[in-house]
């Protein structure tokens, strides 16, 4: 029996990999993509979602648009990263099957945590406005959640936007704070995706015959080189697609519960995930943390499943005489 799972993104590089993973894998159900801003504004976020299903031909899967800013900060962006727009790659023209739900997608997200209640694994892997609001309109959504999954934070090591903050948790601090003190989440941080990459030997090897496979090595190549050389690593990590495989597989990441906290003040704190490790507060633990992670399992599963897409994606597109 697959798992349900929807994904709140914001498409993106490493985004886009974690989507064609989840959507690959028979054990997983995508039940539908949440946009919010984040590696660029919201209105470009859906439009990237909307492509990569277009190119993968999954516009069965629904896309809801979410929140165009963070609940109290302004909106940053991350394009210098992803590329302009938010993503790299090949993309066909959008169609109306395509087009996003009525819904907004913090509305969406309590909906389908309804209608799976106990069986849904929410996957939070961009900034987390939309999980904060779908908090304030359902208090319950923890208990209706199996498990919310986040890729955010750095828990016990330096961030990537300030000396003490990764980019999600930095983008929406406020979210950040509301979502990890009541829905006791599970968060997979930059300590841990920061090393979560495919080697350039296996994205060399992988086809570039048609707009997927050139499309998956920009996916897989977004870090230019002054980048590989500030994270002292020989290929862009792929963050969110470590929290898809760990949902795939329960033996990828190591975790820990502890108390946790997120800053939001204005300065050095805003966006810092604190960790109490030694319990000097008191306070009982509100939810895990990845500490380790296995890559060689990681790169098989995000490896194989890329693989098997492109294989697939090939073998039908010369299947069609129109192709």
């Amino acid at each position: 029996m697959s798992r349900p799972v929807l994904l709140d993104t914001d498409p993106g590089c490493d985004d886009a990999v974690a989507i064609l993973v989840a959507l690959e894998r028979a054990d997983l159900e995508v039940v539908g993509l949440t946009t919010v801003h984040g590696n660029a504004p919201v209105s470009e976020t859906t439009e990237n979602a909307r492509s990569i299903l277009e190119l993968v031909d999954r516009t069965d899967v629904p896309v809801a648009k979410g929140a165009d800013r963070p609940l109290n900060v302004p909106l940053r962006t991350s394009e210098h990263i992803h590329g302009e727009g938010g993503i790299r790659g090949e993309f066909p023209a959008l169609t109306a099957a395509s087009r996003p739900v009525d819904a907004h997608a913090a509305r969406y997200i309590v909906e389908r945590a309804r209608a799976h209640e106990g069986e849904l694994t929410l996957a939070a892997i961009g900034p987390l406005t939309n999980v904060a609001l779908a908090l304030a309109m359902e208090p319950e959504l923890p208990d209706l959640l199996d498990e919310l999954v986040v890729m955010g934070g750095a828990a016990f090591g330096p961030g990537n936007v300030t000396p003490l903050a990764e980019a999600n948790f930095h983008t929406d601090p406020h979210a950040a704070r509301r979502v990890v003190r009541d829905c006791s989440p599970a968060l997979v941080g930059l300590d841990v995706t920061a090393n979560a990459a495919v080697p350039p030997a296996e994205i060399e090897s992988l086809p570039r015959d048609d707009p997927l496979g050139r499309s998956v090595h920009e996916w897989l190549t977004y870090y230019d080189d002054a980048q590989l050389e500030q994270y002292g690593i020989e290929s862009a990590a792929i963050h969110d697609a470590l929290v898809i495989a760990a949902l795939v597989d329960d033996g990828v990441l190591e975790t820990e519960r502890y108390p946790m906290a997120v800053g939001t003040d204005s300065d050095i704190a805003r966006g810092a995930l604190v960790c109490d490790a030694n319990g000097v507060t008191g306070d009982p633990p509100n939810g895990s943390v990845a500490l380790e992670a296995d890559y060689e399992r990681f790169r098989e599963i995000v490896s194989a499943s890329i693989e098997r897409y492109l294989e697939r994606f090939e073998a039908e597109a010369s299947e069609d005489p129109v192709a």
